[in-house]
């Protein structure tokens, strides 16, 4: 009777550490989160994300929110962060919270081939996901292509009573001016920033779209936007009045902007970060991130968004696009010295 319940006391307890054992393989089996504090809009993200745990098995976790308080918030957490990856708009934003710390190098063969140079932060704590184009738009019931030069020619007197402009508070604008005194200097930029001043039709605009459908209403003949939002608006209206204008290399090409991501300085899946990175440059998540939002890819092997791509190429300005962040500070006392709120 002993032996009987012996055995029976040791089949018990082999079960029980069998099911111990697959239990713990399951767990084993269940992929790290990670974790991303994104400043990009939840409606524009969720699908990316939702796609690269379908594909991966990964779960991704994020927080979002405009992108200073992230940063802040990063820099305030420290080394008790959850956030595994930065993910926000603007070049300036992203040199930003390079300067202050809370991002970490990251080295990828993939991400080396997939995003260029002048596309990514020069020691690699960031990179560019998509790319926005910031040019000229006007209103082809008055003009042509012809009658445009490029940023600059907007300061000529030709242009007075005609131009639109959004708010210099505007860190897209910011951006832009940045970039201008890296390539002419500050004292020539200050030159053309008093110049669109003096050519202002009206009170500058909070956003791009009013400033499109202002130049539609004939306030004002010509403007300088990010593309996207013309392409909100084409898409409503295909017969909009108002067309895309590319500078030309000769004037210093395209200023162009990005949305883009690094890993955080206190990540504890730094490797699950990078991996998510790495599939953010590659077609799928490419389409994914410009698609609706009607941005470019980052990686230029990738074609953009049928619409995106009907409105021409163009040539970028060769700069990196770091310069906006490091000249932004002067940009904003500029545009203040000008008069352009």
């Amino acid at each position: 009777m002993n032996t009987k319940l012996i055995v029976v006391a040791c089949l018990l307890f082999l079960c029980a550490a069998c099911g111990k054992n697959e239990d713990d393989s399951e767990s084993a089996n269940v992929a790290t989160p990670v974790v991303v504090y994104s400043a990009r809009a939840e409606q524009l993200i969720k699908p990316i994300f939702d796609a690269y745990t379908a594909a991966t098995g990964v779960p991704i976790r994020y927080v979002t929110d405009s992108e200073q308080p992230l940063i802040q918030k990063l820099k305030a957490e420290g080394a008790t962060t959850s956030a595994d990856l930065l993910l926000t708009v603007d070049a300036g934003n992203l040199w930003y919270a390079a300067d202050q710390d809370v991002l970490r190098p990251t080295y990828s063969e993939i991400l080396d081939a997939n995003i260029p140079l002048h596309l990514r932060d020069p020691d690699n704590a960031w990179f560019a996901m998509s790319v926005r184009a910031r040019t000229i738009v006007y209103d082809t019931r008055l003009l042509k292509a012809d009658d445009l030069l490029g940023y600059a020619d907007l300061a000529d007197e030709k242009w007075r009573g005609k131009l639109c402009l959004r708010t210099s508070a505007k860190v897209y604008n910011q951006s832009l001016v940045a970039m201008l005194i890296s390539e002419l200097g500050e004292r020539e930029t200050e030159i053309i920033v008093r110049g669109w001043v003096a050519n202002l039709a009206t009170e500058v605009f909070s956003n791009d779209t009013k400033l499109i459908q202002a130049i539609e209403a004939g306030q004002c003949q010509v403007g300088i936007v990010n593309t996207y939002y013309f392409g909100r608006l084409q898409k409503e209206n295909a017969d909009i009045p108002v067309a895309i204008y590319w500078p030309s290399a000769k004037t210093g090409g395209v200023h162009v902007n990005v949305s883009g991501a690094g890993v955080t300085r206190h990540a504890k899946n730094p490797d699950g970060a990078k991996a998510l990175l790495e599939w953010m440059s590659q077609e799928a998540a490419q389409k994914l991130l410009g698609g609706d939002n009607m941005e470019y890819p980052a990686n230029p092997a990738i074609t953009p968004h049928p619409m995106v791509e009907g409105w021409g190429t163009f040539e970028a300005s060769a700069m990196n696009v770091a310069q906006a962040g490091f000249y932004q500070a002067d940009a904003v006392k500029l545009m203040d010295r000008a008069g352009y709120r």
